[in-house]
Order: C-alpha cells, then structure tokens, then sequence
C-alpha cells in the first residue's frame, strides 16, 4: 500500500526526532521560566536594598521593611513573598551585584577601538585571575546586570558559600557540568572548591 509508513528503522528515526524536538523545547520553556524567576528576585532584593540605603540605617528598619512587604503582598503573591524569601532576595541581590565567573584570559578581555581610535583592553565580565604567587582577585564587570545561569534553587544553596571566589566556582561548576540541586550541594559539602586550589598550587609549584 501506497500509504503504508515506510519501514519501521524511518519511522522510528523520525519518531526520536520529533521527540528530540519536544524535550528540546521544554527544556528551553523550563530554563526561561527558571531565568525569568531568578531575575524577579534580583530585582526584588535591588529594591528592598536601595530602598533601604534612601531611608535609616539598616537593623531594626530594614526588619521592619521586610515584615510590612510581606504583609502587604501575602494577600495577592502568597508564600512567595514571606519575610524569609524577601530577606533570601535581598541577600542574594548583596551577594550577586554583578557576574562572577572563571575564565582564561582570552575570554575575559576583548579590543575595543576608543574615539582616537586606539586599541584598548577592557573586561567584559567579571573574572578571577590568578597572579604568580597563587592568589586570586576578582576583576569587575562594566555593568553592573546580573546573568542567571542557573535556577533559583541553585542560587540559594550558593548563598551558603561565604568565600567569594568559592561561590563563584561552584556557580559556573554548576552550569558548565548541568548539576542538580542536590548534585551542587553534595560537591559543596565535599569541599571540591578547596581540593581544586590545593591541585593548583602544587601545579605552580611545579
């Protein structure tokens, strides 16, 4: 027959495509909600921070600011906006101002032509560099937006890292090698930030 599906290996080729096609989508649906999400909070947590620095010191004030927005909004948003997710916004637009990520030099740094047409260096992003000695220094953005690359569960559990520079590893880590919430944080408990700076300096050393 004329309409009969033409053997069964085309078909079920062009099966895993449309599949392939559908997940794809999804997949992509999924990381904009997640993207859109984390840039709310940002956001959230820039406002309560600068509506906080216009006003009296921080402290009881800044307590007070979180109780009332949550009061307020609860009737409309719900859970989402309890004093301790608000606080979590506001903490995480002070630990992530910027982008911060660990890059080579090459991708750090690109020629840009000034008004007298001379070349200069500048830094598109945030980086950590490593200077001779081992140590190492974050450099800072030209702009002060903040990327997502991660979802907002992720975020939260980089919120419990203190170091910075251990912060900003896990962060790309996690988005370069596609871990888990749970993954992140069971590379967070073993300490792989640390045992990746030790491999570093013997390789200096070396």
């Amino acid at each position: 027959m004329k309409n009969k599906v033409r053997g069964p290996r085309n078909y079920n080729n062009l099966l895993d495509r449309i599949a392939n096609i559908l997940v794809e989508a999804r997949t992509k649906v999924v990381r904009e909600i997640n993207k859109a999400q984390v840039l709310a909070y940002w956001e959230i947590g820039k406002e309560i921070v600068e509506f906080e620095q216009k006003g009296k010191s921080r402290g009881e004030y800044g307590e007070y600011l979180i109780e009332r927005l949550s009061k307020d909004m609860a009737p409309k948003f719900g859970k989402g906006v309890s004093p301790t997710n608000l606080k979590m916004m506001r903490l995480f637009y002070q630990t992530f101002p910027i982008r911060q990520t660990l890059s080579d030099e090459s991708a750090r740094k690109q020629k840009f032509q000034t008004p007298s047409e001379k070349s200069e260096i500048v830094s598109r992003k945030p980086s950590i560099q490593q200077t001779a000695s081992g140590k190492f220094q974050i450099s800072r953005t030209l702009s002060d937006e903040f990327e997502p690359v991660l979802s907002w569960s992720h975020y939260c559990e980089l919120l419990k890292v203190d170091e910075p520079l251990a912060r900003s590893f896990y962060e790309q880590e996690a988005n370069q090698n596609n871990w888990s919430v749970r993954e992140l944080k069971r590379q967070i408990n073993s300490m792989l930030y640390e045992s990746d700076q030790v491999v570093r300096r013997i390789c200096l050393i070396k």
